[in-house]
């Protein structure tokens, strides 16, 4: 009786880990002009960016880590306030 909990566990893990690497997405970096501040936004999210005053300071990225170093680099050249 204990191991259909052990398989069905195996099976959820082994779905997660699958899906992870697969489902990479671009990335962007948008600014908030009322602010300053720039956010890297996930492709994947089927909304846009709320409210509208936004604009788009950055190539499509491949990775999260990309979208982080272009930010930290937007951030030191004094494009974006945080």
């Amino acid at each position: 009786m204990r191991r259909l909990p052990i398989a069905c566990a195996a099976l959820a893990v082994s779905a997660f880990a699958a899906a992870g690497p697969a489902s990479a997405t671009p990335y962007h970096l948008i600014r908030w002009q009322d602010t300053g501040v720039c956010q890297i936004w996930d492709q994947s999210i089927p909304t846009v960016p709320w409210p509208s005053n936004y604009a788009v300071v950055s190539e499509e990225l491949p990775t999260f880590e990309a979208a982080f170093a272009y930010k930290t680099g937007l951030l030191s050249n004094g494009t974006c306030s945080f």
